[in-house]
């Protein structure tokens, strides 16, 4: 069967879409309560009630003793005082008992011990009278036989397993765990584990997020095999994940192009709902019917994927178990740089979050549909509104977190240069400190500066030198924060220099060497230190930058030229010695320059940073650092004060 190119038939905002198929799978009844399983209450936790549950025995189930101390009859106490005690018989008037202690027969009160005084024989004296059923748990006072403990569509709580037991409950019915069938296809995906990936074959991550996510809330996760772009395969993977779940998921071939037969096929099996929503990331999101299920067609880039499949595989499996899912904490935080967004498009913003003073700031960490890596040092997710073209510097937004708000409140916020040492420090900080954390944006050294200027970080990493002074930092501290009194403190020394392939076969030796035309150079983005660096070397050797081949390609972390030269999209790129090892890459040494934490005089001495520099001062942070290759800790701990 021949397919054809389909293109999106509608971009409906995506609330509308997911009503538009919750109504009509619930019409058609692809979408119904899933059965009730029958498990003991010991292992009900986390499960959604199918069934009210009642009392099948009172608690307690006798009259107790809520205190230590002696039980007696109210009336044998009347008239009691510290000026006339009154002396009672143990045995006959009195008896004593311990906290949950059956009542004894024929009495209704129990005096604490503290106001019991021995008085030799078998004779107490008390100074207070007992009121009726003081100090007594009666019969049914927690739970009444009978009575309704917990109702149908309840999530069962660790308590909630506690109060069923001693209600005499040891069974109960629960809602199944509604099964989702995860269906990766793409003839270019391979299993996580192969050993090797060649040009073009991809690890199939999505559906193992996924499956993470549908544990998360309550259901149970099927993963079926890699399907190629065969439409016939395709077909039959969809019947057999209908046939066996409650709703499906098909990971990628939900768009437009040429090998993307997910439309068709769900037409033939069922009926196309909605093919396209006006989200960015997520527009090729797909939502139908196919064998009597539901069916989400989620796009195939990881964010993409993780960001829809959560919009509106969440919902289905909250309507197939009763219940409604819990929602994300939301913070308002001040978004820290201009965003440019599309009217008519909601854009789900990764940003990364964190206190300095009493603000919190959100701050942008890539767009990518593609890029995980956003999603892993995102703290929240910013919705742009439709009808907005995006967002102001300084504008209000409210931010869904992803990790509790007390750990953001602990994390350092570093914004600046990237060097491989503040990586080690932020790991090393979260072993030794639970709870803590440092995130940084990679921004370079100059659009640090720029940052504490704004108040919008705790401190920046910089490693900018001077050309009329020769000297590192300090001028510009001075030039762009004037007036503030601010601390630059050492955290290395590092060996910079040009990166190049293994076995150095262009030969590279110097700076000189870039202007070669058989030579592509990879560079730092502007206002990074070892930008400044290269010009600073440029101009001492006479070399202008449009006679260095690629001078204008820009990556903004060490890490990345080093993977440009590895990959062989260039043959140099200036950067530090430890990022050339990280990628088995050779190294010709330029300069030896300061790595310095530029932190404002009033935070110098606040929790975050006093935690963060502490671990910097460890002899594991130098053992660590120093294994890297092409760091000297001897400075390390030094301080210099701007004024």
């Amino acid at each position: 069967m021949k397919f054809r190119r389909r293109i999106y038939l509608d971009d409906r905002p995506w609330e509308e879409a997911l009503a538009l198929a919750m109504e009509r799978w619930r019409v058609t009844g692809a979408l119904r309560l899933v059965e009730g399983e029958t498990v003991p209450t010991r292992e009900a936790a986390g499960r959604v009630l199918a069934e009210p549950v009642f009392a099948r025995r009172s608690v307690p189930h006798f009259h107790a003793a809520a205190m230590d101390g002696i039980a007696v009859r109210a009336r044998d106490t009347y008239g009691a005082s510290e000026t006339s005690p009154r002396r009672l018989r143990v045995g006959p008037e009195a008896c004593f008992v311990d906290t949950g202690d059956p009542l004894p027969s024929g009495f209704d009160a129990v005096i604490m011990i503290e106001d019991v005084q021995p008085v030799g024989g078998d004779a107490v004296e008390i100074i207070h009278a007992a009121s009726p059923w003081q100090h007594v748990r009666p019969i049914g006072e927690d739970i009444v036989q009978t009575e309704l403990v917990l109702g149908q569509g309840r999530r069962v709580r660790p308590a909630d397993m506690g109060a069923l037991l001693n209600a005499g409950v040891d069974r109960v019915v629960v809602r199944r765990r509604p099964r989702v069938a995860l269906i990766p296809t793409g003839s270019e995906l391979r299993e996580p584990g192969a050993a090797r990936l060649g040009p073009g074959e991809v690890a199939e991550s999505n559906t193992a997020v996924q499956a993470a996510m549908v544990r998360e809330w309550g259901g149970e996760p099927w993963r079926l095999d890699i399907v190629p772009d065969d439409p016939d395969r395709l077909r039959a993977a969809i019947r057999e994940a209908a046939a066996g779940a409650d709703v499906v998921a098909v990971n990628a071939g939900s768009s437009a192009g040429s090998e993307d037969y997910t439309h068709a096929i769900v037409a033939e099996l069922g009926e196309v709902l909605v093919h396209g929503i006006a989200t960015r990331p997520g527009n090729p999101m797909l939502l139908g019917t196919a064998c009597q299920k539901p069916l989400l067609g989620i796009p195939g880039y990881p964010v993409s994927a993780a960001i829809t499949f959560e919009l509106f595989c969440r919902p289905v499996v909250a309507a197939l178990l009763g219940t409604v899912l819990p929602e994300r904490e939301r913070v308002p935080a001040r978004i820290t740089r201009r965003v440019v967004s599309t009217a008519g498009w909601e854009e789900f913003l990764r940003v990364t979050v964190g206190q300095v003073g009493d603000r919190l700031l959100a701050t942008p960490v890539g767009r990518g549909a593609g890029a995980l890596m956003t999603m892993v040092r995102a703290d929240g997710l910013v919705r742009i509104p439709r009808a907005s073209q995006g967002l102001e510097e300084g504008q209000e937004v409210w931010v869904e977190l992803y990790r509790p708000l007390e750990e953001i409140r602990r994390t350092v916020v570093a914004v600046g240069s990237h060097d491989l040492a503040l990586d080690v420090l932020g790991n090393l900080l979260r072993e030794l400190e639970p709870g803590a954390g440092l995130t940084s944006a990679h921004v370079g050294s100059l659009g640090g500066f720029v940052a504490l200027r704004k108040g919008e970080a705790h401190l920046a990493g910089v490693h900018l030198l001077d050309e009329e002074t020769g000297e590192y930092n300090l001028p510009f501290a001075r030039r762009l924060l004037p007036g503030r009194r601010l601390v630059l403190y050492t955290l290395v020394e590092r060996e910079q220099g040009l990166i190049v392939a293994p076995g150095n076969p262009k030969g590279i030796r110097a700076i000189a060497d870039l202007t070669r035309p058989d030579v592509v150079f990879c560079n730092r983005q502007r206002g990074a230190g070892t930008r400044t660096l290269l010009d600073v070397e440029l101009r001492r050797a006479g070399i202008r930058p449009d006679a260095v081949r690629g001078y204008e390609r820009e990556e903004f972390t060490h890490m990345a030229v080093a993977a440009r030269v590895a990959g062989g999209a260039a043959d140099a790129g200036l950067g530090i010695l430890a990022a050339a090892r990280a990628l088995g890459l050779d190294f010709v040494p330029v300069a030896t320059e300061p790595y310095e934490l530029c932190i404002p005089a009033e935070l110098y001495d606040s929790a975050p940073i006093r935690r963060l520099l502490g671990v910097a001062g460890s002899a594991e942070f130098r053992r660590r650092a120093e294994a890297l290759g092409g760091y000297h800790l001897g400075s390390s701990g030094s301080i210099r004060e701007v004024s």
